[in-house]
């Protein structure tokens, strides 16, 4: 009997067990320190995705397009975001790029800051921090939440208002003094 030959009557030994799969890594991804605005192309392909190339560098499948300083300077500063909001690159100015470009930026900036002007407020009740309004807009009847006012409503000047609801969705009030007297009372109760 050789020394690998269990002896007759005892068991076999367990096989030994499989090493564990490799740990996956994250991919780290990182961008260029500095990048040239001339090499900046912006496309959609397909039509509904936003898309970016560094001419002789690299390419990002999907692309976000942000305001740095969306009050102050809605038309500086403009940040391009990577798949994981990670800063690309920023341009300073929109008429930084080319026309074609710069209407593919204004798309994008219109599509993520679309503000809705508030006509008339219709009802408004607040319950523990949380206000919801009914209101009509420039663009028709809205109803919307809005959590924590003293966060999420921002003065822009003395008679100029902008509330962001729980989505995201902007509504602003450019002259409260425009307002019809029910309509101020009740914003009055809530901020």
């Amino acid at each position: 009997m050789t020394a690998a030959e269990p002896e007759p009557g005892t068991p076999a030994a367990a096989p030994a067990p499989a090493p564990p799969p490799p740990a996956i890594t994250p991919i780290t991804v990182t961008h260029p320190e500095h990048v040239d605005v001339a090499t900046v192309r912006l496309f959609r392909e397909p039509p509904w995705v936003l898309r970016l190339t560094l001419e002789g560098d690299r390419s990002y499948l999907r692309v976000k397009v942000v305001r740095a300083a969306p009050l102050s300077y809605p038309d500086r500063y403009i940040c391009l975001l990577d798949s994981r909001d990670e800063e690309i690159c920023m341009l300073d100015r929109l008429d930084q790029v080319e026309p074609a470009m710069q209407a593919i930026l204004r798309e994008e900036l219109e599509r993520r800051y679309l503000t809705s002007r508030i006509d008339q407020v219709k009802s408004l009740r607040n319950e523990f921090g949380t206000s919801y309004w009914e209101v009509d807009t420039n663009r028709g009847p809205r109803e919307f939440v809005v959590q924590n006012a003293s966060e999420n409503a921002q003065w822009l000047g003395d008679h100029r208002l902008l509330l962001i609801d729980v989505d995201g969705n902007r509504f602003e009030v450019p002259d409260l003094s425009a307002l019809d007297k029910r309509s101020l009372a009740l914003i009055e109760q809530v901020l």
